[in-house]
């Protein structure tokens, strides 16, 4: 089969598609055909050796977290957040961490949402404790992880400002955000008419002052510090998301479908800043 593997730490040159064995499921695990993974921006920390202190990983190393597809045997469409090695055309994946794919959305497009949609989820509903009428930033808006935040606030009943670019403002005000920032266009605290309760902060950098009241509160899924946290696995969200999915209340942002030989080209995009929403892998 063929699976996408980085073979050292470096640039998006170390990626390349190989043929591997076929994986053995052990008994805890079934044999998943691979409809699509997708892409996250972590994975350019992984391949540059920037997470080594997190991940230590044999090489050569299949990429990949976000898992969609089909059970050999069974025929049920899957989704589900794994360690590593979605980018195959077939995963043995622990039993545990899948849930039923979405009804409703092609089942690639069920890719985009465990590394993101649980970051979002958590960011939303424990970190942030979102409450309806509350004022909440999502600083970052137009990435794969924003635009979950910004359908999650709403739902949540929030009114949602968001920071995104001209090229996902419309798209981030379809999601839901009633304010839509231009970031490039000066300080963020300058652009925000009014301090907030909650910023979700999704982008590099610290927040300026003025931008959250006193006594709001801060979650930051990129910036260390004491608001920072770390996303985990949780099928039980997982499969929460999947029924907002189902419901019509969560889209996921697919902004394009490449196969296994466009990984790289995707990380020198990504690298560039020239990467928007979520971009699926197809086997």
């Amino acid at each position: 089969m063929r699976a996408v593997r980085m073979h050292a730490y470096g640039d998006a040159s170390v990626i390349r598609v190989d043929e591997v064995p076929v994986p053995v499921p052990l008994p805890h695990q079934v044999l998943v055909r691979t409809a699509a993974t997708s892409f996250n921006p972590s994975e350019v920390g992984l391949r540059l050796g920037l997470l080594r202190g997190m991940f230590e990983l044999p090489l050569p190393h299949t990429l990949g977290w976000d898992l969609a597809g089909t059970v050999e045997g069974t025929g049920e469409r899957v989704v589900g957040r794994i360690d590593t090695g979605a980018a195959a055309q077939f995963v043995a994946a622990d039993r545990s961490l899948l849930v039923a794919a979405p009804s409703t959305v092609p089942l690639e497009h069920a890719a985009a949402l465990p590394v993101a949609g649980l970051t979002a989820w958590q960011a939303v509903f424990e970190h942030g404790a979102v409450r309806p009428g509350e004022r909440v930033l999502v600083n970052g808006a137009g990435g794969g992880i924003g635009g979950f935040a910004v359908q999650l606030a709403r739902h949540a009943g929030a009114h949602v400002v968001a920071t995104a670019s001209a090229r996902s403002a419309s798209v981030v005000r379809s999601q839901g955000a009633a304010e839509v920032l231009d970031y490039p266009a000066g300080p963020l605290d300058a652009l925000l008419p009014a301090p907030v309760d909650v910023v979700l902060h999704l982008v590099p950098g610290p927040v300026p002052d003025g931008v959250l009241r006193p006594g709001g509160r801060l979650v930051s899924a990129t910036t260390p510090g004491p608001s920072h946290f770390v996303v985990r696995n949780d099928p039980a969200q997982l499969a929460a998301l999947v029924a907002l999915v189902d419901a019509g209340a969560v889209v996921p942002d697919i902004s394009d479908i490449v196969d296994f030989g466009r990984v790289a080209e995707v990380h020198r995009a990504a690298e560039a800043g020239a990467v928007r929403g979520k971009v699926l892998v197809v086997p």
